[in-house]
């Protein structure tokens, strides 16, 4: 036609989902721990060689050890015959060892058997204990002591040890000594219901309960209500702050 060549019809483009994707980068291979090290690395250690030394060997792994080994049941065996034998002969009371051979010394109350104390037992209700000259026991408030105030004077008493934890009350004005007759009731004798038995209690008070009688297999305790009137036995509990008496000393 006009002589020109004619074009040659280009392809149509290619969808954007037929492009080839680009591929990934290859992984990055590390260099072998055998490597050599870089040369300041090691001018480094032959530095460090010189100034301190060569490095000491690794110390050698120690043997694990197995529970309930025969080296483990051997000791045991061993604790439980030294226990079971006791304490062995010590050495005298020279080399610094205690006489009784470690363990506790026997308790000693030889000094306190005959001791006798002047007080005035103070009961928790608040009365002082007396017994008068027909021999009746009472409690009376009167805190002064003089031949004037005689209920006062007449609350004074002798706490006389009888052996280890056993005690007899004696008035001083009459002479009396506190009883406990079979059926609990106190009164003033010189019988042998007189015998006590003494003891501390936790809160600082003494308890004094016969000797020689019960009430159904319980002790029977010297009591004071809180009205000053002794109390029968078979009544009483070492619980009860009637029985609570606190030895006063005479000022």
């Amino acid at each position: 036609m006009n002589g020109r060549p004619r074009p040659s019809p280009r392809p149509p483009p290619r969808p954007a989902h037929c492009w080839p994707r680009p591929r990934p980068a290859p992984p990055r291979r590390l260099a072998p721990r055998s490597a050599a090290r870089p040369v300041g690395a090691a001018a480094r250690c032959r530095c460090r060689r010189r100034r301190h030394g060569p490095e000491p060997p690794p110390a050698a792994p120690r043997p694990a050890m197995r529970r309930g080994g025969p080296a483990a049941i051997a000791a045991c065996l061993a604790g439980a015959l030294a226990v079971l034998a006791g304490p062995g002969p010590g050495p005298g009371p020279g080399a610094g060892s205690p006489p009784w051979g470690g363990r506790r010394p026997p308790r000693s109350y030889g000094h306190l058997e005959g001791d006798v104390r002047c007080r005035r037992l103070f009961s928790a209700t608040r009365f002082f204990l007396r017994i008068d000259g027909g021999g009746g026991v009472e409690g009376t408030r009167c805190r002064e002591l003089s031949h004037r105030a005689r209920s006062g004077y007449r609350s004074i008493v002798e706490i006389r040890s009888v052996r280890v934890g056993v005690v007899a009350i004696r008035a001083v004005h009459t002479g009396f000594y506190l009883a406990m007759n079979k059926q609990g009731r106190l009164y003033g004798s010189f019988s042998p219901n007189c015998k006590f038995k003494e003891r501390i209690e936790e809160n600082g008070y003494n308890t004094y309960a016969s000797l020689r009688w019960r009430h159904r297999g319980r002790p029977m305790f010297l009591s004071l209500n809180s009205k000053g009137r002794p109390q029968r036995g078979g009544q009483t509990r070492r619980q009860h702050l009637s029985t609570h008496f606190l030895p006063m000393l005479i000022s």
